[in-house]
């Protein structure tokens, strides 16, 4: 990021104000007005912080209008058909891909530190039988820092080196744990000759009464799941992490706060909504009644897994995941599943009507995720727990960018109050 000879000039009461601009490697550029306020006395308003920097980054990048996502420059298609999940957590950690020796040395880390501690085994049986994974991981994660007190101070680099491995290494146990709590079926420790995708399937589906051997072909698409979800710059789940982590809170808390934002249906929650919408329609020949539903604006039915917040044209990660889906479904031998028929009927009917193309409405990678999920055997209160798990790596990446940022400073958005002004206390008797 630059600082052009270009600045903004803002008049207010007469008396004008100039506002640098900052001119980043890519994307629009960026009015700096964190001066604003002592100059002038005045705040800007942006619900949804939609048009606001919060901070500065160089670990992703996301151009909505061209359907661009690049991890550290790399565009997440090749990464998803060249790389795999460590490769990619290696990627936004350091900056660059790695040699073989050091992608070498990562792995064995990482898998090196999937146990948890056993004494954490309390807390999930702590939880009622019915609780829902989310909740189950929320207060686990927390949790950690008071089991793991030799990474929990921020200003030591090492210790949050540690606490970094950590994370991205327990994540996918606790989220496994949370599933066989929640299916009422033992635990099953990791186990270090797997991948970290055919570790995670294994923890979920293996039961100590028989065998069980992860099909390369699931492991391979479960592995794209966490790669296409690894991180999307500042969303709502990372900037609470971000939002945590300015306070000084140890990491483990940051990443609950963070786990507890994405459990929220519009953020985490979309692939689960989104089958569920295709369950609602049930088959191909009620998708024409469906479209007009979407159409009618007073009509409150939304097609669930078309769109998104950031992206006006195509999610670059969609292509990928339809990729995916259509593997799964054949490995399995349900590539007839009426779900299945429904989401490729209306993905067809949608990108063929006038009306969506218009509003930019294309599929996102929500729309065949869940159809995998399904098919590999998880509930719907997984699907979220998942996307936790993919995203540990962004959210941790981010969180140790900010912390070797010298302009760190606690967040403290402002307000447009709209309340009363100052008024005298009442006496109750006189109310």
């Amino acid at each position: 990021m630059t600082m052009t000879e270009k600045s903004a000039k803002l008049t207010i009461d007469g008396k004008d104000y100039d506002l640098p601009i900052f001119t980043p490697t890519s994307g629009p550029d960026v009015l700096d007005i964190r001066k604003l306020y002592a100059q002038a006395g005045v705040f800007t308003y942006d619900p949804g912080f939609t048009s606001t920097a919060s901070t500065d980054s160089t670990i992703t990048f996301i151009d909505g209008d061209k359907g661009e996502l690049l991890h550290r420059g790399y565009p997440i298609d090749q990464l998803a058909a060249k790389s795999h999940y460590l490769e990619v957590c290696y990627l936004l950690l350091n900056g660059e891909l790695p040699n073989a020796e050091q992608l070498e040395e990562f792995e064995f880390i990482v898998t090196h530190h999937t146990m948890l501690h056993e004494q954490m085994m309390n807390f999930f049986r702590g939880f009622r039988r019915d609780a829902h994974p989310m909740a189950i991981m929320v207060g686990v994660v927390g949790a950690m820092s008071a089991f793991y007190h030799d990474s929990t101070d921020i200003h030591d680099e090492k210790q949050r080196e540690i606490a970094a491995f950590r994370l991205i290494a327990k994540m996918p146990t606790i989220a496994a744990m949370a599933y066989k709590y929640h299916v009422g079926q033992p635990f099953v420790y990791p186990r270090n000759d797997l991948d970290y995708a055919s570790n995670f399937l294994n923890m979920c589906f293996s039961v100590p009464a028989e065998n069980y051997n992860v099909d390369p072909v699931l492991a391979r698409a479960m592995d794209r799941i966490f790669t296409l979800h690894a991180d999307h710059e500042q969303n709502a789940s990372t900037s609470t992490v971000r939002l945590a982590s300015s306070s000084g809170a140890n990491p483990f808390a940051c990443i609950a706060a963070g786990i507890a934002c994405l459990w929220g249906p519009a953020h985490g929650g979309a692939n689960q909504a989104c089958l569920e919408m295709l369950r609602e329609i049930g088959t191909v020949d009620r998708i024409p009644e469906y479209i007009a539903k979407a159409k009618d604006k007073n009509d409150p039915f939304r097609l669930m897994g078309f769109g998104h917040r950031v992206y006006k044209n195509f999610d670059p990660r969609a292509t990928v995941m339809k990729e995916s889906a259509d593997e799964v479904l054949d490995l399995l031998g349900i590539e007839n599943n009426e779900t299945l028929k429904v989401a490729k009927a209306l993905e067809q009917a949608a990108l063929e009507d006038p009306y969506f193309a218009e509003k930019k409405l294309f599929p996102n990678v929500d729309f065949y995720s869940g159809i995998i999920l399904e098919a590999m055997g998880f509930p719907t209160s997984m699907f979220t727990p998942i996307f936790a798990v993919s995203r540990t790596i962004g959210w941790v990446s981010q969180w140790q960018e900010q912390l070797s940022d010298p302009q760190l400073k606690i967040g403290r958005p402002r307000q447009l109050y709209m309340g009363e002004t100052t008024r005298d206390y009442v006496d109750i008797e006189n109310r």
